[in-house]
């Protein structure tokens, strides 16, 4: 009967201290995506064009996404989107997100790598909103441009729903995310907010953003708090 009672104790000591496990790496996360995003427009020449960010309504940040292959490759990594407020100026609270995405053949090796999407009008953001989405399948999707006056205006520029860059060694360059997925990720969404929420109850919700977001989302402000459109 006392192992019992042990046993009971300790499974309902290890709920909170899981939780709060969870919350740190979220916060930690968030720390990163913050520095990553400061990283790569703190350098305009090799930076994501401030044209192209100041149109976008939202943005994912993904510090850290991981690939590995040994004969199967397969990505996978954990980030944040965040869209602009209603008023278009300003950036609302994040809504977690997972990337996944796999590619076949001979294959032998392990990287990680920073990856930034920007999403670049309204039908873009919808797929946010959804529960999960192909990059290239159901949004169309190019490499986005580098540089401070980067003018291409490329007709999958034009049209492209998202715009995708990695930095991997250092190395900032747009790069083709084509048949990775994003989908919600309910886990870190409560441990962010007390409640498994989706993206789409997140992202211009107009919900409060956890106190560790607040410098992701101040690096944003200080970037680009132009009003799109």
């Amino acid at each position: 009967m006392r192992l019992l009672t042990l046993t009971l104790t300790f499974a309902v000591m290890a709920v909170p201290l899981a939780a709060a496990d969870d919350t740190r790496k979220v916060d930690e996360r968030l720390a990163d995506a913050a520095e990553l995003f400061s990283e790569i427009m703190s350098a305009p020449d090799r930076s994501i064009p401030q044209g192209l960010l100041d149109k976008a309504p939202c943005v994912v940040i993904v510090p850290g996404m991981k690939k590995g292959a040994f004969v199967v490759g397969g990505k996978y990594g954990k980030g944040f989107a965040v869209c602009r407020g209603a008023s278009g100026q300003g950036w609302g609270p994040p809504a977690a997100i997972r990337i996944e995405g796999g590619s076949f053949g001979l294959q032998i090796g392990f990287s990680s790598t920073d990856v930034v999407l920007l999403v670049m009008n309204q039908s873009g953001m919808r797929r946010l909103t959804e529960s999960k989405f192909t990059i290239g399948g159901e949004a169309t999707a190019a490499a986005g441009p580098v540089g401070r006056d980067t003018t291409a205006q490329t007709d999958a520029l034009m049209t492209a729903e998202i715009l995708s860059w990695s930095r991997a060694r250092g190395v900032f360059a747009g790069v083709s995310l084509d048949g990775a997925t994003l989908r919600n990720d309910l886990d870190e969404n409560k441990a962010m907010y007390g409640k498994p929420w989706t993206s789409k109850q997140i992202l211009n919700s107009g919900a409060k953003p956890p106190a560790a977001a607040a410098r992701l989302l101040s690096t944003l402000n200080k970037y680009s708090m132009r009003k799109v459109g």
